[in-house]
């Protein structure tokens, strides 16, 4: 693997609290090693989980859409998140917490449910298996020699595209941009004067100052304020109490209801495998910043026990698929808690320990509207059109086969069509280029492959 497993030097920083003062606490986190104490860890963990809790609300909403149960997604979402943050902690030792990714969940309701047709259960299944062969690729090295040969472009393109994605699903949720019912383009402009549109673009604009401000749990606040707003105004949005009971069973509940028979289907397998690279590099990318801000890279700038942090990532989705959740991912707010001092495994731990006394809360997830969350969407992805940073201006046939990947996606609503034009357009460019010598057997399988499927006439 490329991030192995190091041990962390000892006598980094001055420590702030003797060893003895927690023993156990000190033996598991390494503390004072890492010059830091559990006053410390302890707000950098209530710091990212104030910037990450929107998760259960936006992906419930997500799921909903596409015939989930709200109520079962919640506590869903709520046991990955707390699972993948304390594996993450306890094992890897490492302040990066883990919840469904609101990429990955866009990709499971919008495309594999509500654009291809299949069952909540099917989806499931193809999470289930993202998740198995994400973390046989993690434990076997497999996912190093992808990120060696897999184009770069393509890569941050996916990521810059399923950001449009976001922003087209959003938009269109709260009526600011819907299909054009007459002749022309095919979407237009909706009521920007209706609530939904209205508040949605305050919401967004609210949010950009708080994060300008590092308010911490801004875009949470947000969520609250607009869900407020709707509980006074909005006669769809009741209050349906505050506290329950989680109920792991029932008609509804989707604990052990993936079907990974009906994932193992030719039509579903290309699905799999793009949830498998969006997750090889998001995951990758997301440890790696994060680590690095929290100061946890060797002297060879490796991930300190980089192996067990994308494996800890990885089983995570197997956890959730399990649950009925959506894929889990490491989580981009976990810089939050770093900026705030967080530096080991405790910072994950108090958020997996914050995400279990949620799972009593699960009423709250009815009270909020679609344009109390649509800001939070329209912002992550935001967010990720930063990749266009990454792309290698230098190279135009990369950065251009990676432009084509982002901008298909969101033009096909297809993650899969993306990926396969980015490939092939990747593919012929080299070799009218004269660079032939650039291209990887890797990058030709993929092309090739991806190419059969769709002029076969079996992609969806």
């Amino acid at each position: 693997m490329s991030e192995q497993e190091h041990a962390l030097p000892t006598g980094l920083g001055n420590p702030a609290t003797p060893a003895s003062s927690t023993p156990w606490l000190e033996r598991r986190f390494q503390l004072a090693a890492r010059g830091t104490n559990v006053r410390q860890e302890t707000l950098a963990g209530l710091t990212t989980f104030l910037a990450m809790v929107y998760s259960v609300f936006v992906v419930p909403a997500m799921l909903g859409k596409a015939g989930f149960d709200t109520s079962s997604v919640f506590i869903a979402v709520c046991l990955t998140s707390a699972f993948g943050s304390l594996l993450m902690g306890l094992w890897a030792n490492l302040p990066i917490a883990v919840g469904c990714a609101i990429s990955l969940t866009a990709f499971t309701a919008f495309d594999l449910v509500l654009g291809q047709g299949l069952s909540p259960a099917v989806a499931l299944g193809a999470i289930f298996l993202m998740g198995v062969i994400f973390t046989a690729i993690s434990a076997t090295g497999v996912r190093s020699w992808i990120l060696r040969n897999l184009p770069a472009g393509i890569a941050h393109g996916t990521g810059i595209g399923i950001g449009l994605f976001l922003l087209l699903i959003a938009a269109n949720e709260v009526g600011l941009v819907v299909k054009n019912p007459g002749p022309g383009l095919p979407v237009s402009l909706g009521a920007i004067n209706a609530m939904p549109a209205l508040l949605s673009v305050v919401g967004l604009a609210a949010i950009f100052g708080l994060e300008r401000r590092r308010v911490p749990g801004g875009i949470l606040l947000v969520i609250l304020a607009l869900s407020a707003a709707g509980l006074i105004w909005d006669p769809a949005v009741t209050f349906n109490g505050l506290f329950a009971l989680p109920s792991f069973g029932g008609e509804h509940s989707l604990i052990g209801a993936m079907d990974v028979g009906g994932a193992l289907n030719a039509l579903v397998i290309p699905s799999v495998l793009a949830l498998v690279m969006t997750a090889v590099f998001d995951a990758t990318g997301t440890i790696r910043a994060v680590a690095g801000q929290a100061g946890q890279l060797d002297e060879n700038g490796q991930i300190i026990n980089g192996g067990r942090a994308l494996t800890a990532d990885s089983v995570s989705s197997i956890v959730s698929a399990g649950l009925g959740g959506a894929p889990a991912a490491a989580y981009i707010e976990s810089a939050a808690g770093t900026a705030a001092g967080g530096k080991t495994g405790l910072t994950a731990t108090i958020v997996g320990l914050g995400f279990l006394a949620l799972i009593f809360l699960s009423p709250l997830a009815g009270l909020v509207p679609s344009y109390a969350t649509a800001p939070a969407l329209m912002y992550v992805g935001l967010l990720m059109l930063g990749g266009v940073r990454k792309l290698h201006l230098d190279d135009t046939v990369d950065t251009m086969a990676g432009m084509v990947c982002a901008v298909f996606i969101v033009l096909t609503c297809n993650i899969v069509t993306g990926i396969m034009l980015g490939f092939c357009t990747l593919v012929i460019g080299r070799l009218f280029a004269g660079e032939w010598r650039r291209l990887n057997i890797g990058t030709l399988v993929i092309a090739i492959a991806l190419a059969v499927f769709y002029l076969g006439g079996w992609a969806i």
